[in-house]
């Protein structure tokens, strides 16, 4: 049945049975057999032949949409089980934030590369908004929405963030229990993008007015102020999950929910929209998502 509608594709495109025959390399009359039986099998007629054209009847034109769209199908389903098969190889350039990729991304990397040792990997920790086609990166790990329509994001995690400090700076400055009390603390904040307000989650989103603080343009920098003592961080849970299990800092003001910007946010790793993804990149979003899920 395919290489029918195959042979009756080509005759439609090419509009004549022996270029057909000499593309498939068959018998013009071997094409002409099939297209009756494809005919016969449908009850309907779908060329109009004679001695010098060929044309098709109105049930020909339905039929070639649907046949054509079949055939595009067909093809790229092989595609997809042959990429399958293929074992991923080659350089994955790899673009993640400095915060999110210490943190998270760099420590899975050997394992990474364990289960596929035959993917190089080149990875660059940033900030910096990128455009993926001119800095040749393959998947870039990035926070917030998703509104270039050439890439496509798939979510690794969601943003929770907490308000923490170190056990000395507690000791020292006291613990914050109420909204009022932050103007009694130096306060951490994300610079980063939009990120530097502090709002209270609730039926509506509160925006908090800091009176003293610290800004700071990288996660890691506002952990490393937070465990030198240096005041309160409102900082993604991912970023401090072993320090708050080690007791190296304390979550305050646990009966609040805090969030540094004014919507949900969570990271995604993005990459370009193609018709097929290369095995190196589609097992990389799979160990993520198998890992962080």
């Amino acid at each position: 049945m395919i290489k029918r509608l195959q042979y009756f594709n080509t005759v439609v495109e090419t509009k004549n049975m022996s270029e057909t025959s000499r593309i498939f390399d068959v018998q013009p009359s071997s094409i002409s057999r099939q297209l009756t039986v494809l005919e016969n099998d449908l009850g309907v007629r779908l060329i109009k032949r004679n001695s010098r054209s060929i044309s098709l009847t109105e049930a020909g034109y339905q039929f070639y949409r649907y046949s054509k769209q079949i055939i595009v199908e067909l093809d790229e389903a092989k595609r997809v089980v042959n990429d399958l098969q293929e074992m991923p190889r080659g350089m994955l350039n790899i673009s993640a934030t400095v915060g999110f990729g210490e943190a998270i991304i760099i420590p899975l990397l050997p394992k990474f590369k364990a289960k596929y040792p035959e993917v190089d990997l080149r990875v660059e920790l940033t900030e910096r908004v990128l455009d993926l086609v001119e800095e040749n990166v393959d998947v870039a790990i990035r926070s917030g929405s998703l509104s270039d329509s050439s890439m496509i994001a798939t979510k690794l995690s969601i943003n929770d963030f907490v308000l923490c400090a170190s056990p000395t700076y507690l000791k020292v400055n006291g613990s914050p229990l109420r909204l009022e009390d932050l103007s009694n603390h130096l306060c951490i904040k994300y610079g980063y993008a939009g990120w530097g307000n502090w709002f209270l989650k609730g039926d509506k989103l509160e925006s908090i007015e800091i009176e003293n603080s610290i800004e700071i343009n990288t996660v890691n920098g506002q952990k490393q102020l937070v465990l030198n003592h240096g005041g309160l961080a409102l900082i993604p849970f991912w970023a401090v999950k072993g320090e708050l299990d080690r007791g190296e800092l304390v979550k305050v003001m646990s009966d609040y929910s805090f969030c540094p910007n004014g919507k949900e946010t969570a990271v995604y790793a993005i990459f370009l929209r193609r018709e097929l993804i290369s095995p190196k990149i589609r097992v990389f979003l799979d160990f993520l998502k198998d890992q962080l899920g």
